[in-house]
């Protein structure tokens, strides 16, 4: 298959581990992946906040781009994020058309129909829950809002996990209990932000793992910087990055203040 790669810009700019182990784990995979240069913000952190107007030039840059995948040029569009997929999937089209692009909303919901979380790509798509990883370190999971609620990703990112090899998977307390980032929301409204951190901290080191993943390195900041104040020794690491691990090209744990270098 033919892959176009969607970074998001919260990788583009701060983890950029997170695509680059979507390229080499799909290339591993026999797929080829190619990466549409012109993208940029897909709209959710306008469309959340309430700016829609302002959203439609960057949702057209977004469609534009990835107009391609419509058209039959590509097979799908991947995306390290069930935040950014869940924007693309439901947001994207009521941006266009509450502005009267009528047309490019329709490229939107064509786009939108191939556009997958990585899980999604995987398991539905590609088919395949054993990716020949390696990584033999105790893991949790916390499933993203997003993931979870808009796009239903269910157990797949757990049956990836669960096919690794030396992988421990052990169960997180509460684990659809949502983190408190929520992009602006954690800036508007820090005092509650920071009490659902602390629960969901709390659960995490109760699971005695050294690694947390998720889908969404949004959360996995939020969450690692709770879990690098206290001393905690958890590391966040996406589930791209668990999941291109191999005996060959081991992926190590690093400290969170590492992993955006």
């Amino acid at each position: 298959m033919r892959i176009a790669l969607a970074a998001t810009c919260i990788a583009d700019a701060m983890f950029p581990q997170a695509p680059k182990a979507v390229v080499t784990l799909l290339e591993r995979l026999g797929h080829e992946v190619v990466f549409p240069a012109a993208q940029a913000c897909c709209g959710q952190m306008h469309v959340n906040t309430g700016y829609l107007a302002d959203a439609v030039p960057v949702v057209r840059n977004h469609v534009r781009t990835f107009a391609p995948v419509a058209d039959g040029e590509w097979d799908a569009v991947v995306v390290p994020s069930g935040s950014c997929t869940g924007s693309i999937r439901h947001q994207q089209k009521m941006v266009l058309e509450r502005a009267g692009l009528g047309a490019e909303a329709r490229t939107a919901t064509a786009v939108s129909e191939r556009t997958y979380e990585l899980s999604e790509l995987l398991v539905d798509v590609l088919g395949v829950t054993d990716v020949g990883a390696w990584f033999p370190h105790r893991v949790t999971y916390h499933p993203t809002c997003h993931s979870l609620r808009m796009l239903g990703v269910g157990d797949k990112p757990e049956r990836l996990l669960r096919a690794v090899e030396g992988l421990e998977l052990v169960p997180l307390e509460q684990a659809e209990g949502c983190c408190g980032f929520g992009g602006t929301f954690s800036l508007k409204n820090a005092d509650t932000s920071a009490a659902m951190l602390d629960d969901k901290v709390a659960n995490v080191v109760g699971t005695g793992a050294e690694v947390l993943t998720a889908g969404d390195w949004s959360c996995l900041m939020h969450i690692g910087g709770g879990l690098s104040r206290g001393g905690t020794g958890v590391r966040p690491m996406h589930l791209a990055e668990i999941l291109v691990s191999t005996r060959e090209a081991p992926v190590v744990p690093a400290d969170r203040q590492e992993v955006a270098r």
